[in-house]
């Protein structure tokens, strides 16, 4: 079955994308609306994470993949991020990871 994944950090990058789940995964650019980004650090490194935020505005990429590469990414995004269903503004419905709220 295909999921869709919108993305705005590391999962935008080819060979992140090709470690964390074996291949390019297709994309294209979209719009998430009410959502705000910022950065978190984790070990020594930092990576963007988003949060709900009114009038802001997340440009990424939606990505195509399966059930089972997602699954591979839920383990990429840590428990620092939580992964939720949103609605983009092209109108497709995709999964994101944003900011866990028990972190």
């Amino acid at each position: 079955m295909q999921e869709y994944l919108f993305v705005y950090g590391t999962l935008r990058d080819a060979e992140v994308q090709k470690r964390v789940v074996g291949r390019l995964m297709p994309g294209e650019p979209d719009t998430l609306e009410g959502y705000g980004k910022s950065i978190i650090t984790l070990g020594k490194r930092t990576y963007p994470i988003i949060s709900p935020q009114d009038g802001s505005v997340i440009e990424g990429e939606v990505l195509t993949l399966t059930l089972e590469e997602l699954e591979k990414t839920d383990e990429y995004e840590t428990s620092a991020y939580t992964r939720q269903k949103v609605t983009l503004q092209s109108g497709k419905t995709a999964w994101v990871y944003i900011k866990n709220p028990k972190q």
